[in-house]
């Protein structure tokens, strides 16, 4: 079995000038964890990924600031005003750059392999520089214990 058995084409994106805001609310609306971001001039061309996780991280203090200060780095209410700021912020400043990528020729098991070496539930399928879709571990595991059991 092949990525091209499974995968979704035809997959919701953003592009790096996009805000967070705009991918969030596409994730959320489409109840996706993930979107590939192509260039702003190139649709077919992937230059990063963007995560649910990504767009979360920047209302959240890191870890310097929690063991240095933890009773204000847990501050609720700054963090709630921190949103607005954190919503106007561009995809470019927080999305993983160059992800990993699979064929949709490559075998389900390899790209099964990939994504459990670097905990990734989302990759996306990139075929002669050009973005064709996206394959997730749902996508893998209906492919390989539902259509083929």
């Amino acid at each position: 079995m092949k990525v091209s058995d499974v995968m979704s084409q035809g997959c919701l994106t953003c592009k790096a000038g996009d805000t967070l805001h705009d991918a969030t609310q596409k994730m959320v609306m489409r109840r996706c964890g993930s979107l590939p971001v192509i260039d702003d001039n190139d649709a077919s061309k992937l230059i990063g990924i963007i995560t649910i996780r990504d767009t979360m991280l920047p209302l959240y203090p890191n870890f310097g600031e929690y063991i240095h200060d933890a009773k204000s780095a847990r501050d609720f209410e700054d963090m709630e005003e921190n949103y607005k700021r954190v919503m106007c912020m561009k995809i470019k400043d927080v999305m993983t750059p160059d992800p990993m990528t699979v064929a949709s020729d490559t075998p389900l098991l390899k790209a099964a392999s990939y994504m459990g070496l670097k905990n990734l539930r989302r990759i996306p399928v990139v075929d002669d520089g050009k973005l064709t879709g996206m394959v997730s571990i749902g996508d893998i595991n209906r492919g390989m214990f539902i259509h083929n059991g």
